[in-house]
């Protein structure tokens, strides 16, 4: 499998108090299947969609609080020159360039205006090995309300194009690699809960969505809105029982015509 191109997002992880409940969860909502725990790298989990590497779930450290919440990851050639850039714009590193055994290079940082996210050097683990497909990764939207500070952050620390939606309704960039959007920054509104923090909103995709709020809500989770159509597709914000938030999306299920970007 070829490494990503840099800034791509290449995977997403997330730490939750109860590994198990995790588990049951995503593999009954999104068909997951688990790899064994690894101890040498404090249990981490990889999760499966038919055979392939979607994401993976590892237990939370000790000491740590707060709501569990999926943490995206960008591609990067050079983990320590992304360190140094993130640096050099204001971004603040919670954990410096870190190999992975023989599997890769992270960062971990916290963009000017909160966001917490992570670069990605791969070794031999490349990344996702599906996407776009019902279990896997589909999409990801950086919400803030500082779109000010990120709007000058992420396309310095990655080579981002960047295109605006043409709209009075939604404050929406479109970030872009080689022409292909790979993600995008939403100014957040009054959707959001007015003491929600800055976040990555990742969107996995699902046959129905309908089905799908309906299974989250079954097992514990909540509905944050929605299901709303779009051009993009019919998606819904959910949080599953442990306090994760995350977007459900039914790609093949379009309304609407595509907005304008400039």
């Amino acid at each position: 499998m070829a490494v990503p191109p840099e800034g791509t997002p290449c995977w997403a992880d997330a730490m939750f108090p109860d590994l198990a409940a995790a588990k049951s969860f995503y593999g009954e909502l999104l068909g997951w299947t688990f790899g064994e725990s690894s101890e040498d790298y404090g249990d981490y989990t990889q999760a499966f969609k038919d055979g392939a590497a979607v994401a993976a779930v590892v237990p939370r450290m000790p000491g740590m609080d707060g709501p569990p919440a999926w943490n995206l990851y960008f591609a990067t050639p050079d983990a320590s020159a992304t360190a140094a850039r993130i640096r050099e714009n204001g971004g603040t590193l919670a954990m410096e360039p870190m190999a992975v055994g023989e599997f890769g290079t992270m960062v971990t940082a916290q963009d000017p205006s909160g966001v917490f996210f992570s670069a990605w050097q791969a070794g031999s683990h490349k990344g996702f090995g599906k996407t776009g497909e019902p279990g896997a990764y589909a999409w990801a939207e950086l919400c803030t309300r500082e779109v000010r500070k990120a709007d000058s952050f992420f396309p310095v620390v990655f080579p981002f194009e960047v295109r605006r939606m043409e709209s009075d309704r939604l404050d929406l960039h479109l970030w872009s690699i080689g022409g292909e959007p790979v993600a995008g920054r939403l100014k957040m509104t009054d959707n959001f809960p007015a003491d929600a923090a800055p976040f990555i909103n990742v969107y996995f995709a699902v046959a129905d969505v309908e089905d799908a709020v309906a299974t989250v809500e079954r097992l514990g989770g909540q509905l944050l809105y929605g299901p709303a159509d779009s051009p993009f597709g019919r998606f819904a914000p959910v949080m599953d029982q442990q306090g994760a938030v995350f977007s459900v999306i039914d790609l093949g299920k379009r309304e609407g015509e595509m907005p304008a970007f400039s």
